[in-house]
């Protein structure tokens, strides 16, 4: 990091991992004063403005993300990797919980900066995310010596193909250190105000989600983001539902103070069981084509596919008994194969686990994703006085 006056220059990459972007840096790029980190970051995306129009951000919580990575200390990693999540129209940055999405961008990242050497074929990187205190190991595609991104793989919601990225979420359950189920129940009552009890799953695998079912919120499970997004009332129901998981959990004491307190976590997931919809481009996505059908909320506003965590998540709720997901997942699934039908197309995830006393014990989840480098160069951030 270059210091001219209260100018910064930041070393960094634009990468979109998933169906998400953000902008990558090293660690020892930015100040030793995790303090600082904050305002650097806003500026550097251009937050709160809804445009993000001075900043590297693309007015969405997906194009709105940073990856802050480090060689590891750790005998079982090779990079550190911190995730934050900034806020498009609040000055927030969120350190809670990880993105999938982004995670895919990590391995190549790794690789172009030197910090892993790159083998012939595939490229295992080992990732331990501070976030949620869990590893990653992640599979790039490497050829001669350097990430490989061209490829023949698509996934729902990026146009064209490319490499895929295998991701597996070692050991995921308890990134808040209290089990798969942080509540001990895989069933729980919300009181809503103004609407009534509501059943909720509360589960943690990769990332805590709070599921809910599409028809407990007056909703078919087909709604486009547009649709969520431009209904007022349903947005402060799904964001009430989300406040309460969050007392729930303990992460706050107010649900009203969710969205500035614990923007992040739980991820608001509604479920339904397999249907036909229309998904966001316009294609016919055929219920015996999926297992489920799922809508994300991501930073108060719908998510325009869904989150690798999320997919992670859901795999691992999907086989414990009686959750509202495996309630509406189509009979027969296969754990190997789980088909998330979400606003984009379909997700295809797996979880490998072991049943212990009634309650599946996860070794891992996994999936595929696709990255991308878009810039490689230096951001220049003017710092506030």
């Amino acid at each position: 990091m270059e210091t001219r006056g209260r100018i910064l220059r930041i070393p960094a990459m634009t990468m979109r991992g998933g169906t998400s972007k953000g902008v990558y840096l090293l660690e020892k790029d930015l100040p030793e004063d995790r303090s600082a980190w904050d305002p650097i970051l806003l500026r550097m995306m251009g937050s709160p403005d809804r445009k993000q129009i001075d900043g590297l951000g693309g007015s969405q919580s997906v194009t709105s993300k940073v990856a802050i990575i480090r060689p590891s200390s750790r005998a079982d990693a090779d990079v550190d990797y911190t995730f934050a999540q900034v806020s498009v129209d609040k000055p927030i940055v969120s350190y809670k919980g990880n993105c999938g999405n982004i995670s895919s961008g990590v391995g190549p990242f790794a690789i172009e900066r030197g910090l892993v050497p790159a083998g012939e074929g595939i490229t295992t990187v080992r990732i331990y995310n501070t976030n949620t205190d869990k590893l990653i190991a992640e599979d790039v595609q490497t050829e001669g010596g350097a990430v490989r991104y061209e490829g023949d793989f698509s996934i729902a919601g990026v146009p064209g193909t490319a490499a895929p990225v295998r991701l597996r979420f070692l050991d995921p359950a308890g990134t808040l250190g209290r089990g798969l189920l942080p509540t001990g129940q895989a069933i729980d009552m919300l009181e809503v105000p103004g609407y009534g009890p509501i059943q909720v799953s509360i589960v943690d695998a990769a990332n805590p989600l709070v599921f809910v079912k599409a028809e407990d919120l007056g909703m078919t499970g087909r709604e486009l983001p547009e649709e969520i997004n431009g209904d007022p009332e349903r947005s402060r129901l799904l964001e009430t539902v989300r406040g309460l998981a969050a007392v729930r959990l303990g992460l706050i004491a107010d649900h009203t103070a969710s969205a500035w307190e614990t923007p992040g976590i739980p991820k608001m997931t509604i479920v339904s069981s397999p249907q036909d919809y229309q998904a966001s481009d316009g294609t016919l996505v055929r219920k015996e084509d999926v297992d489920l059908a799922a809508r994300m909320m991501s930073m108060q506003k719908a998510h325009p596919t869904y989150a690798m965590t999320g997919a992670m998540c859901t795999a691992a709720a999907a086989v414990i008994p009686g959750s509202l997901v495996s309630q509406v997942c189509r009979d027969g699934m296969d754990a190997q194969r789980i088909r998330i039908g979400h606003p984009g197309g379909v997700l295809e995830c797996g979880v490998d686990y072991e049943q212990a006393d009634g309650l599946p014990r996860i070794r891992d989840t996994f999936g595929f994703r696709t990255a991308n480098l878009l810039m490689d160069g230096v951001v220049r951030v003017a710092c506030q006085r």
